[in-house]
């Protein structure tokens, strides 16, 4: 009897067994993020949401993360605080374990939710800068250069080709948080080096800047421009520029305002020189590029977009390659179920993670969130964006003080 019942027992936990590992095969991980198709940053999110979803839709054709399917869900904002809180609270709801948070000014609200909820929040480019120091934020990821390193890089590529004591430097800035984020790099660059700077601020939603032109381009005379726009400001800027007769090649912008889509609504023709900088590589030979326009696409019989291999539409595939990436990690040291601080665990653990060649190498830590925040220069010539600097950072040791200062009050 005692044998026949260890008999038993040995059967029932093989077929548990049996029953349980299909079941785990077969998990779906969930995650999610906000997007703005119809708001004031429209023309970047028709492009970087597509991306996003498509690199999901990659990793799952390719059999998901770790056998592992992946789901994402997204979420329209508008660009609007409100909405993009009601959106965080419909994927904490249904079980997402990391999110893609769109836009500063909704980081800024959604920070205390992540930190309660202890569900990680990326935001590439963009979001609060002090961050960095994961130390202090624990579950908000920059993962790419924040806009006080995309600033000290910005002023280091204008010291670098001929700024000295005395330059004029005019920063253009979108009148919000967002906006707003990245003068304090510039003010304190700009003292350290003796320059002369004057700050313009641009209301909301940025389409009138004619009186700002004028006045720096007459008044203050300034020797460079510093911007920091985006929405449908960076196109009107260019040909505000232009038309006061400012040289393109003394134009230089942060990375929302360094997109196709920017370009084309001024005119490739008038933005001649422009200077932009990236986070991430683009074009579509890249390899990461090649395989979504084959896989998701042609495979499937459908035309591969024209934005496919765009500067948003890339930055749309980092962020899902960074959000899987978490998640291998995740399930690689710390197995299932998934769970939001298991994901925060992998975002720390990622290591050289470039991509075949997309972005330079992203190592992140428990005290590095940013990865290092390096961006490289592009120019417009002809009909395209075209590489005039290697992966460069600026004013390292200032960004990291103001980190260090932000994070003690």
């Amino acid at each position: 009897m005692k044998v026949r019942g260890w008999l038993t027992a040995v059967l029932t936990i093989v077929l548990v067994v049996g029953l349980v590992v299909p079941a785990m095969a077969s998990h779906v991980i969930k995650f999610g993020g906000q997007c703005d198709r119809t708001g004031a940053t429209k023309v970047v999110g028709v492009e970087i949401c597509p991306g996003l979803t498509d690199y999901v839709a990659l990793v799952n054709k390719k059999g998901g993360v770790l056998g592992h399917k992946l789901e994402y869900t997204e979420i329209e904002h508008g660009y609007t605080v409100d909405r993009g809180v009601e959106a965080y609270e419909r994927l904490k709801r249904d079980g997402a374990v990391a999110i893609f948070d769109y836009g500063t000014p909704i980081v800024y609200a959604l920070t205390p939710r992540h930190m309660d909820d202890k569900i990680p929040g990326i935001t590439p480019g963009f979001g609060r800068a002090d961050s960095t120091d994961g130390t202090a934020w624990p579950f908000i990821f920059p993962m790419a250069a924040t806009y006080w390193s995309q600033a000290g890089a910005g002023m280091q590529f204008i010291k670098d080709n001929g700024a000295k004591k005395g330059t004029k430097i005019a920063h253009i800035y979108y009148d919000n948080p967002a906006g707003r984020e990245g003068i304090p790099i510039v003010e304190a660059v700009a003292k350290k080096e003796g320059y002369q700077l004057r700050l313009f601020a641009v209301p909301p939603p940025g389409v009138e800047m004619g009186p700002q032109v004028i006045d720096i381009t007459r008044r203050f005379k300034a020797d460079w421009v510093l911007g920091h726009l985006f929405g449908q400001a960076p196109a009107v800027s260019i040909k505000e520029f232009k038309r006061a007769g400012f040289p393109m090649n003394r134009f230089v912008s942060f990375v929302w305002g360094a997109g196709e889509a920017n370009i084309e609504g001024a005119g490739w023709d008038v933005a001649q020189g422009y200077i932009g900088m990236q986070y991430s590589s683009t074009g579509r030979d890249l390899p990461v590029i090649r395989e979504i326009a084959q896989k998701v696409y042609k495979d499937e019989g459908k035309e591969v977009p024209k934005y496919v291999g765009s500067v948003y539409y890339s930055r749309g595939v980092l962020n899902g390659a960074i959000l899987a990436e978490g998640v291998r990690l995740a399930v690689q040291n710390h197995g299932l179920p998934v769970t939001g601080d298991k994901v925060r665990l992998g975002f720390e653990a990622i290591k050289n993670f470039d991509l075949q060649g997309f972005l330079p190498p992203m190592t992140v830590t428990a005290k590095d969130h940013e990865g290092g925040g390096w961006v490289r220069m592009y120019q417009v010539k002809g009909t395209e964006w075209v590489a005039i600097t290697d992966w460069i950072r600026g004013y390292r040791d200032e960004v990291m003080t103001l980190v260090k200062q932000a994070n003690k009050k």
